[in-house]
C-alpha cells in the first residue's frame, strides 16, 4: 500500500509546475500534489500524463521522475518516521 501511495504522489508531483531540482517544503509539495490530482482528473490522469511525457520526451521524463520520487520519499517518509509509524515485514 505504501509503495502505491508513493508512486501516486510521485506521479502527481511529476505533473506539477514545480521545477526539477528544487527542494520544496512539505506544505508546498502537498499542495502541488493535491492541485495536480484535481487538474488531471485524478490519480489515473496524472499517470496517463506521465506516460505521455515518457513517450514524447523520455530524456527529460526520467530525471524528472527520479526527482519527484526522491522528494516524495524524503518528505513523506520523514513524516512517517516522526509519527512513529513502522513497516512490519
Amino acid at each position: 500500500m505504501t509503495a502505491m501511495l508513493t508512486a501516486a504522489r510521485a506521479e502527481a508531483l511529476f505533473t506539477s509546475h514545480l521545477s526539477t531540482g528544487t527542494s520544496p517544503s512539505y506544505d508546498v509539495v502537498d499542495a502541488e500534489i493535491r492541485r495536480a490530482v484535481r487538474a488531471h482528473g485524478g490519480v489515473r490522469g496524472c499517470a496517463a500524463d506521465v506516460a505521455a511525457e515518457y513517450g514524447d520526451h523520455p530524456e527529460t521524463a526520467a530525471p524528472r521522475m527520479r526527482w519527484a520520487r526522491a522528494v516524495v520519499l524524503q518528505l513523506y517518509g520523514a513524516r512517517r518516521s516522526r509519527a512513529g509509524w513502522a513497516l512490519v515485514a
